[in-house]
């Protein structure tokens, strides 16, 4: 089975059930709404589908300070010409009003750099941008402004529709777009109460890597969006930072995604370049946990082959994948449990390793390890499931063992029912025994079992 777990964005190309299902059969773990695009209905009808197919976790998009382009057409511009771009409801606008901020001679990118600008003039709340390349300019189109750090609000109006609807429809994952400092995370708390899902802040910029450390702690997961990152920093930067941020996720037991232009040839064509398979590659090396499709699957023309190629890619570099963990000092008890446990399964003839858990927390710690073996995680909450689907090596099933006298035997049996152990397994069992802590695993047991099963039916 595939560990590397693989994020689609949905969208025109995907959203058909039919499509969705050859895509989950071809390795697809996760479901992303890209809210740049698309409307409630339509993100509406992708939650409906998604959930009809398959029992994966949803991550929705919430933009934030992230600033786009807004046209009511699209218009082709050619190097040397001026366009008009105002804050309002002019032709051509940007999403938040940064006029003041804003000088002439800063250069103004469109659409992850593709296109390069440049601020000739300030007249009436409109900006003149003179275009230093050929491009097609569009609704929704990602602008970036290097080395300028504006005070654009966290969360905008149209955020505030979105935290509804993610929380009218107990979506299990937000990603918060170009999270600047934990002062975004928070914006974002104070803002969606009630919601129950998880945080994923989504590193875009130069305050994102630098206030890494602050935003790490009080989210679940971190996605590394290169598009945009590639374009605030230099170029050549990005891959010693994706490979030290991933580190330092895995050190911490936390979700960590690798995205945008991962197979981007394929949006047009049935097969990627050699540098796209590499860079897939490298990202498990590094110790992604996600690896994500953005258009290659939303308006892409081969949404399942993309996923085929990655799922395969994933196959083959796997058995390669090395734990980058450091020794650190005591952090909590499943931290030390799941030290042990990775030892064991290092020295013993171990075929799979079975945790029961509540949050999901053990089962990130473990695999954090990229031991050899499967991680089975046991949970009795089907939101808990759905999460730890973005979680390299853990395949989670939802068994209530709650009010079970053995909890051990009781899992077991019902894995060994679903065949997803056997009798002629050893398998490693982990769980909170006469404990309510937090982070607090403290068992581990080790049984044959063929033996478990016939000692309490004899």
């Amino acid at each position: 089975m595939k560990k590397t777990k693989i994020i689609c964005t949905i969208g025109p190309a995907s959203l058909s059930r039919e499509t969705l299902e050859e895509m989950h059969k071809a390795g697809m773990n996760g479901a992303r709404i890209n809210t740049a695009y698309g409307d409630a209905a339509q993100y509406k009808l992708i939650v409906s589908n998604v959930r009809e197919v398959a029992e994966i976790p949803i991550i929705i998009d919430i933009k934030g300070p992230e600033i786009r382009l807004r046209a009511k057409k699209k218009q082709f511009v050619r190097k040397g010409e001026t366009v008009e771009v105002g804050f309002g409801h002019e032709d051509f606008s940007f999403n938040h009003d940064f006029y003041d901020e804003i000088e002439v001679g800063d250069r103004i990118y469109i659409d992850n750099g593709r296109i390069k600008t440049r601020v000739i003039k300030k007249t009436s709340q409109r900006l003149h941008l003179l275009f230093m390349s050929d491009g097609e300019i569009s609704d929704g189109k990602g602008v970036n402004i290097p080395n300028k750090r504006l005070s654009v609000p966290s969360l905008s109006e149209r955020d505030f529709e979105i935290i509804k609807f993610v929380k009218e429809n107990d979506i299990e994952y937000v990603a918060l777009s170009f999270t600047r400092s934990r002062k975004d995370v928070d914006a974002f708390k104070a803002n969606s109460k009630g919601f129950k899902g998880a945080i994923i802040a989504k590193i875009e910029n130069t305050e994102g890597i630098e206030n890494f450390e602050e935003i790490l702690n009080s989210v679940e997961g971190v996605m590394i969006a290169r598009g945009d990152l590639g374009v605030e920093i230099e170029l050549e930067k990005v891959p010693l930072i994706q490979k030290e941020l991933i580190k330092r996720c895995n050190q911490r037991g936390k979700i960590v995604i690798t995205a945008t232009e991962m197979l981007e040839s394929m949006i047009h064509q049935p097969n990627p370049t050699r540098a796209e398979v590499s860079d897939v590659a490298n990202a498990i090396l590094d110790g992604t946990d996600a690896i994500m499709l953005s258009g290659e699957t939303s308006i892409g023309k081969y949404p399942v082959e993309s996923v085929l190629m990655m799922a395969r890619i994933a196959k083959e570099v796997e058995p390669s994948v090395k734990s980058h963990i450091e020794e650190e000092k005591f952090i909590n008890i499943s931290d030390a449990v799941s030290k042990a446990i990775q030892k064991i399964c290092r020295d013993m003839p171990i075929d799979k390793v079975v945790t029961l858990t509540r949050s999901g927390y053990t089962a990130k710690m473990i695999a954090r390890f990229r031991i050899a073996q499967p991680i089975i995680a046991v949970t009795s909450e089907e939101r808990v499931k759905k999460q730890l689907e973005l979680v390299f090596g853990v395949y989670p099933v939802h068994i209530d063992y709650r009010g079970e006298k053995d909890q051990i035997l009781a899992v077991a049996k019902k894995l060994h029912s679903k065949h997803l152990i056997h009798e002629s397994d050893a398998v490693l069992f982990t769980a909170a025994f006469r404990t309510k802590l937090k982070h607090a695993s403290n068992l581990i047991e080790i049984h044959k079992i063929k033996e478990l099963i016939n000692l309490t039916t004899t």
